[in-house]
């Protein structure tokens, strides 16, 4: 099969596609053939070298993706060759086939090509995981996410407002901005042109989603209500900070965060089955919609992750097979 592989740590050029061995589907594990595949901000750190440690040589980046089962491996038990399915994986996606822990797939929308589909699964695993499960985010309530028009943001924004919460969010362009609050935001602040902190005082946070880290800590701090609850999924402008504790014990507030890819199969599962039941009915109802910047053959995945570092894009970056 073909697969897009990191020769070695470094820039985009060190993705090369490959010819590679087609994957064995294990027990419990069915053989999916891609037809698409996300593109997540992990995908590039772990081609630098910079996620997990570990040497990256040889690997095949990839977390989500979109297709159709070929094979099913032993005790397997929902789903048949032919379904079409989109899947959470922890590494491979950007090949021809993936060996898929079964519980790890949910149907393909009836609604929704395989680009779509495949755009999916790791931001709603995340916001779904981070947000509603961890953090609690109920009807009502002022939810801010930053990044709004990032994968992570476009999901976290349809999502709480569709449970009936008031989504904000931060962007770095005012093109970007007006993106976000066509699709709900209440407001989104441009952070090239002024402060977040300052803007939304007024409207008081009671949850925030923040993959910024570093200086953005202490403003999410004294943004935030009483009994709010601050979640981390990244921390792209580092991770250490200064915070005022007493803040925290005044106001009670709930400092959390998760990384998914180590979770256990287990834990994915079951993640799995309430996002499918919670979250699937509304891809079909059309509450909740993708959206995609640009699709790229899968031998241009080294474009298609220059374009993810630039910043320039709204929505996800798919590869196509």
């Amino acid at each position: 099969m073909k697969a897009i592989v990191i020769t070695q740590p470094g820039s985009a050029g060190v993705l090369q596609i490959q010819d590679c061995p087609q994957p064995i589907p294990q027990p419990g594990q069915v053989l999916v053939r891609v037809k698409a595949a996300g593109l997540n901000r992990s995908d590039v750190l772990l081609r630098q070298g910079s996620y997990g440690g570990s040497d990256v040589t040889g690997q095949i980046p990839g977390l989500e993706l979109a297709g159709v089962v070929e094979q099913c491996g032993p005790d397997t038990h929902r789903w048949q060759p032919g379904d079409a399915v989109c899947a959470l994986v922890s590494a491979g996606g950007y090949a021809e086939y993936v060996a898929v822990d079964e519980r790890h797939c949910l149907p393909v929308p009836a609604n929704l090509s395989f680009e779509e589909a495949a755009s999916l699964p790791e931001a709603i695993f995340t916001v779904w995981l981070n947000v509603f499960q961890q953090a609690h985010l109920t009807a009502g309530e002022h939810f801010l996410v930053h990044g709004g028009s990032s994968g992570i943001g476009i999901t976290a924004i349809q999502l709480a407002n569709a449970f009936g919460a008031k989504a904000f969010a931060t962007a770095g362009s005012a093109a970007k901005c007006a993106f976000c609050e066509q699709l709900g935001a209440v407001r989104c602040v441009n952070y090239q042109s002024e402060d977040f902190e300052v803007v939304l005082k007024e409207y008081g946070i009671n949850v925030i989603l923040d993959m910024v880290g570093g200086p953005y800590t202490p403003k999410n701090l004294r943004l935030l209500n009483p009994e709010g609850r601050l979640t981390f999924i990244n921390a792209m402008k580092g991770v250490k900070t200064e915070m005022n504790i007493l803040e925290v014990m005044n106001k009670r507030i709930v400092i959390t965060g998760s990384t998914l890819k180590p979770r256990s199969a287990d834990f994915k599962a079951a993640l799995a089955a309430d996002i499918e039941k919670k979250v699937w009915p509304l891809l079909a109802n059309g509450q909740f919609k993708p959206v995609i910047q640009q699709v790229f053959p899968l031998a241009k995945a080294a474009e298609a992750q220059k374009l993810m570092e630039s910043s320039q894009h709204i929505g996800k970056i798919m590869l196509k097979m």
